[in-house]
């Protein structure tokens, strides 16, 4: 598909107030007042036929599952995301990596994870309230200091549906000595379950073979959570 021109992008998007529109809106309020979709907007340039920009990058998200999914995902399959093309592709996957690498170069910057409370600190108030079950991989340092958390499941979280090879897949790119899991239930009860068990048993066995260390699972509640660590579930 031909890429659209600059001018075509400020076409697609001009019904939107000027101080709504990405740049505009970039410029008077400053990055941090855009939404995940507008910031991409202004990345992705121009939109398709029958898409605005902004539409597209709404659809780009929610195809990917938010940000965390856009993140892991390859040149090969985003080039296979209608309305993008290698360039625009070429784009996003430089501006995410530039991301990677600041993150990286300020380890003193990013949390460090001493016990299951400073999982819950860091998610607990965010987790508690999704209402689906999601299973995230927290990537850690060497002195464990969080490197990235990569949402890889959502929906139902047990043994049988959980990919041993997924919960690893982000470590074992990054050379993560260490991970913790964290999933939350969205009844409220963070009380493990016996899949929930199983899970972790896998996880661990794995990682002893990869040479990752799973620290701990987390199962996040309302306003409180359980470690499997600390219950013996798992762990042996």
């Amino acid at each position: 598909m031909q890429a659209s021109s600059p001018d075509q992008y400020h076409l697609t998007i001009k019904e939107l107030p000027a101080d709504e529109r990405p740049r505009e809106k970039l410029r008077l309020r400053g990055a941090s007042a855009l939404t995940s979709a507008e910031l991409l907007a202004i990345l992705l340039n121009s939109g398709t036929r029958g898409e605005t920009v902004i539409e597209v990058a709404q659809r780009l998200l929610v195809e990917h599952d938010g940000l965390t999914g856009l993140v892991r995902a390859d040149f090969e399959e985003l080039c296979q995301t209608r309305g993008l093309g290698e360039a625009k592709v070429s784009r996003l996957l430089a501006t995410m990596e530039l991301a990677r690498r600041i993150s990286a170069a300020q380890p003193q910057d990013r949390p460090q994870i001493k016990s299951p409370e400073d999982i819950y600190l860091l998610l607990g108030s965010e987790m508690a309230v999704l209402e689906q079950e999601q299973l995230r991989v927290v990537l850690l340092d060497t002195k464990n200091r969080v490197s990235r958390i990569v949402t890889v499941y959502q929906g139902s979280v047990n043994s049988a549906q959980v990919r041993v090879a997924e919960l690893f897949r982000d470590a074992v790119r990054a050379t993560a000595p260490a991970i913790m899991l964290v999933h939350n239930h969205p009844s409220g009860d963070p009380e493990p379950s016996r899949a929930d068990a199983l899970v972790t048993r896998d996880a661990v066995q794995a990682g002893e073979l990869l040479g990752i260390e799973v620290i701990d699972h987390i199962v996040i509640g309302d306003g409180r959570f359980q470690s499997l660590r600390r219950a013996g579930m798992g762990f042996s």
